[in-house]
């Protein structure tokens, strides 16, 4: 199992649960991004610096996880993929993704995207909160838990 990361937009405390995991759980985890991602040297913690063609980091992490890895992303488009392909998808809000519910949220996403192309104000994402903070770590440690449990 790998655990991968859109980590362009990805908030400094989610990056920072989830280095603390992928240490303490020895889980290999991998940074994916358009930039230069710092992490700390670690035989659990990788990053991946990817071309600057906005879709190159989506194209990686689709092209290289397979059914029973694990991704965090806040990017809906990237996520519908990775379900498919049979990825568990956890939002760096905290929010599991799954077939149930990935329908709606692209179809959210994709109404409000026309929306903004029509010339119509939308409002952005709440501010990223604590709250959500501490919901990603107990999604994370449950859905990790639930894996490990079956690897056992």
């Amino acid at each position: 199992m790998t655990l991968w990361v859109d980590a362009d937009a990805c908030p400094g405390s989610i990056k920072e649960l989830i280095i603390r995991a992928a240490r303490r759980l020895e889980i290999m985890s991998v940074f994916v991004a358009n930039k230069h991602i710092a992490v700390p040297e670690s035989g659990y913690v990788f990053s991946r610096r990817i071309g600057q063609n906005p879709e190159a980091v989506d194209m990686y992490i689709t092209e290289n996880s397979v059914a029973g890895d694990v991704a965090v992303t806040q990017d809906i488009p990237l996520a519908a993929a990775l379900v498919a392909k049979g990825v568990i998808v956890i939002s760096t809000r905290g929010e599991l993704l799954s077939e149930e519910n990935i329908g709606e949220r692209l179809s959210v996403r994709n109404f409000m995207q026309g929306l903004r192309e029509a010339g119509g104000l939308t409002p952005g994402p709440a501010e990223f909160s604590q709250k959500d903070s501490r919901r990603f770590a107990d999604t994370l440690d449950r859905v990790l838990s639930r894996l490990l449990k079956k690897q056992a």
